[in-house]
């Protein structure tokens, strides 16, 4: 299964916060056997979503797309996704009753806050989501998340993010195993063998130097027989040791 993750802000570009939610996606999906082919980060800009929502849905068997939802100005997402759908942003009964208990429960554990703050949520906007897609209701914040065709959305609130997609998470397999040892040597005295094992082995091998510690080989295949036979004929020509 291959998977693409679109990350959606303008404050992720400007370097204000990291791209965690990227790097966390990709580790569970793999994790899970699928294969991440793609990870994007772009600008709070509907029709740039809308046009690699278009392209995605076709190229990949999934996307991911994190960040941008919800009922601010700057929340587009759903709006594009929506447009790349040809579809229309509906208000779901059961959205918007999580959405007002949600409220209601921030204005009981608030009350001085609200009423300092004079809190006026447009709860419509903040549960409109498009036609046709799998309402994904939020535990752990106000913004729901959503499934259309092969397009997940999820807010980009780190906490809300892996709550909502622990939810969908066995929707995403896939047949990729990986093996992953480590080695001394550098990386230069490495190039032969790596060359080797892709030549003879139908399997994926990434080299990932460490200049302060052990140097990094991760071996990832479809067959768990090719990646062990990989990861012996490797072990003949690099001092390897395992991540034990």
């Amino acid at each position: 299964m291959e998977v693409a993750i679109l990350t959606v802000g303008d404050e992720v570009l400007a370097g204000d916060i990291a791209n965690a939610n990227a790097q966390w996606l990709a580790t569970r999906l793999t994790d899970g056997g699928a294969t991440v082919a793609r990870i994007l980060t772009v600008p709070d800009d509907r029709e740039l979503i809308e046009t690699k929502v278009r392209t995605w849905t076709d190229a990949f068997d999934a996307a991911i797309v994190t960040g941008g939802l919800g009922g601010t100005h700057d929340d587009v997402t759903a709006d594009a996704i929506a447009d790349a759908f040809d579809r229309d942003l509906v208000v779901y009964d059961s959205v918007r009753r999580d959405v007002v208990r949600t409220v209601a429960a921030y204005r009981d554990a608030n009350p001085e806050r609200v009423a300092a703050h004079d809190l006026d949520i447009d709860v419509d906007a903040w549960a409109a989501l498009p036609a046709g897609s799998r309402p994904l209701l939020n535990p752990e914040g106000l913004c729901p998340a959503c499934v259309l065709e092969n397009v997940y959305a999820f807010p980009g609130v780190p906490a809300e993010m892996r709550a909502l997609f622990e939810g969908v998470a066995g929707e995403f397999r896939g047949d990729a195993i990986a093996r992953t040892v480590y080695t001394p040597q550098p990386e230069g005295s490495m190039v032969d063998a790596i060359a080797g094992v892709r030549d003879r082995f139908d399997v994926t091998i990434g080299s990932y130097p460490d200049t302060t510690g052990r140097n990094r080989l991760k071996v990832t295949g479809t067959d768990p027989e090719t990646v062990d036979a990989a990861v012996a004929w490797l072990s003949d020509r690099v001092e390897l040791e395992t991540d034990e």
